[in-house]
């Protein structure tokens, strides 16, 4: 089992910034890609960014490139997702994930809500 706990959501301004956190913990997490997807009412949750632990085979969806970055920690056990130039479709739950398949993850986290408005 692996266990994810995101943290660092909130209520910013178009074109802010904000870095969610997602801490993570159980056996042989190191083997696995460690990824960001986000969900919006009504819509189906979509990937966002990924990274193998070892720090390689780094992705993002297209909307976020140039804007977000992944990134980890491997002392604190930790995943960023650093957001930059936020716009208003970007609000969504952000759910950490970790799994072999970037795309469908076998574990999530809890979430944590980014809402970008004026």
């Amino acid at each position: 089992q692996v266990q994810l706990v995101e943290s660092g959501g909130g209520l910013v301004q178009p074109g802010d910034s904000l870095t969610l956190s997602c801490v993570v913990s159980g056996r042989t997490f190191t083997y696995y890609t460690m990824g960001w997807s986000r969900q919006t009412p009504g819509k189906e949750r979509e990937f966002v960014a990924a990274m193998h632990w070892s720090g390689g085979n780094i992705f993002y969806r297209e909307s976020v490139k140039g804007r977000f970055t992944i990134s980890r920690d491997n002392a604190k056990n930790t995943v960023y997702l650093q957001m930059t130039s936020l716009k208003p479709e970007d609000t969504a739950v952000y759910y950490c994930t970790a799994g072999f398949d970037r795309f469908k993850p076998d574990y999530w986290g809890q979430g944590t809500q980014v809402t970008v408005s004026s």
